[in-house]
């Protein structure tokens, strides 16, 4: 499934979901993102249903109302942001070299510890 970068009000409901960890209602979101701003149910129930079928969201009817929960961690749908950007790029090698030189040194040590994890685990 391709991934695009969310909307800003998308962003926005789908960090909440990453950050409570655990299905929640329209209401729930709703009333989390209401602290920082005022919202509409219906309007935070649009962008849930299309986040739904954009098949970044699933849902389960508990009771009289859809619990929704990401379909990926914000982790995994940052890698799939990443992937894509690499597989649109004319010169991947030119990309991911820009990509590197503005790492600081903490940054480039955690990148070669990814980058020899993720060899041991594609080892036999």
């Amino acid at each position: 499934m391709p991934v695009r970068p969310f909307g800003d009000l998308e962003a926005v409901v789908m960090q909440c979901l990453w950050r409570r960890g655990a299905p929640a209602t329209v209401r729930e979101v709703l009333g989390e993102l209401n602290g920082s701003r005022s919202l509409a149910y219906t309007t935070v129930m649009t962008v849930m249903d299309n986040l739904h079928r954009k098949g970044q969201l699933q849902r389960q009817m508990e009771g009289r109302a859809w619990h929704y929960t990401p379909t990926r961690t914000w982790s995994e749908h940052s890698a799939a942001l990443l992937q894509e950007v690499l597989e649109e790029a004319s010169d991947r090698d030119a990309v991911l070299m820009h990509f590197v030189a503005d790492l600081d040194q903490d940054g480039v040590a955690k990148l070669r510890a990814a980058v020899e994890a993720a060899r041991r685990a594609d080892a036999p």
